[in-house]
């Protein structure tokens, strides 16, 4: 399901994990704790576009109350006699999403009273209520810079390249216009513009990179140059102050004028959670989903006790000698009953 509420980077970094051998395992655990919040909390925190049917009347014995059974953020479409060969549509000026006076997610519909509008079964009351709109807990997003390239021609295309890798990760799902998109994978490539080392490079992981130009890079975006990846944590002009030797690779010399590569290109899913696959001109605004931060939290968090455990052959310890550490889990159960008793959804009324 594409709505993970971490990311891989996050979760490596979290785990003290490196390495692209140990990717697999680590989407494992952020699919599995992803999943597991959904579950535990009766709701979702990346929204869906899609349309839920209600029976009418519903038990709790409302004419003008409709309960639903999933968080609402908005409508778009709301159908009486759903099921019938010509449903009635409901005007948005003739119902109120409830509670009033605040914020999405929204539990109930009611029309409004001084309307004509009105609830009304179709030939049986199952399924006689549509909602078309989009649920879950919040749409919070974050500007995460533009497209370069990939999606302005081909509507299906499963590869895009953005503006600035620091800002995108494995596990992201984003916005574009309209459209969903999941990145299920990150890749290198020559940097657009071709720059090049500008001075060669020593096998010592304390130096750092002279470029073409600083300007097109950003700090925490990774590059690699030949089989080496680093981090960028500074830059100062064309001299990129790095972490050398990121993610498990070798530090190594390296001649001057060799391409830099840059980690833009994403493997994407289309149309995710319900929205249409589209295309989208070059430098349309990218914005990807921010779960709230406690559930991001608790899911790095168990995605990272699955790792550990994983790793220590599910014993009660990892290590050898003087690096053996006990695993402990006591900090995580209270982590997650915090959080599941603080973000759990209520039931209202029997629907």
């Amino acid at each position: 399901m594409a709505n993970w509420y971490a990311t891989r980077e996050q979760t490596k970094r979290a785990a003290r994990a490196s390495g692209v051998q140990v990717d697999d395992s680590i989407d494992r655990t952020i699919e599995a704790s992803s999943r597991s919040i959904d579950q535990a909390t009766r709701r979702y925190f990346i929204p869906r576009t899609e349309t839920r049917l209600y029976r009418w009347p519903q038990a709790n014995g409302s004419s003008v109350r409709l309960y639903l059974d999933q968080d609402l953020i908005s409508v778009s479409a709301l159908r009486t006699k759903a099921q019938d060969s010509s449903p009635t549509t409901i005007s948005s000026s003739d119902y109120f999403l409830e509670p009033e006076n605040q914020n999405p997610p929204y539990r109930r519909i009611e029309i409004d009273l001084s309307s004509t509008a009105a609830f009304e079964g179709g030939d049986t009351p199952q399924r006689s209520i549509s909602v078309a709109g989009s649920w879950g807990y919040s749409a919070n997003t974050r500007s995460s810079g533009t497209v370069t390239s990939g999606l302005a021609s081909d509507s299906a295309a499963t590869s895009m390249v953005c503006s600035d890798g620091s800002l995108i990760d494995v596990g992201d799902t984003l916005l574009i216009e309209s459209e969903q998109l999941f990145v299920s994978e990150r890749t290198n490539a020559a940097e657009p513009n071709s720059d090049l080392l500008d001075g060669a490079l020593t096998k010592d992981a304390s130096e750092n990179v002279t470029v073409d130009s600083g300007s097109r890079y950003s700090v925490t975006e990774v590059i690699m140059v030949d089989t080496e990846k680093m981090l960028i944590v500074g830059i100062n002009g064309n001299v990129l102050d790095v972490q050398r030797g990121f993610d498990g690779t070798a530090v190594a010399a390296h001649s001057n004028n060799t391409a830099v590569h840059v980690f833009r290109t994403l493997t994407i899913e289309r149309g995710v959670n319900g929205t249409t696959a589209a295309t989208h001109a070059n430098s349309t605004a990218v914005s990807k989903y921010e779960p709230e931060f406690p559930i991001n939290q608790l899911c790095v968090a168990e995605a990272v006790s699955a790792i550990k455990q994983e790793m220590a052959g599910w014993g009660r310890s990892i290590g050898i000698g003087d690096n053996t550490a006990e695993l402990q889990s006591r900090g995580l159960a209270s982590l997650r009953n915090e959080t599941i008793m603080r973000y759990s959804r209520l039931r209202e009324a029997v629907i």
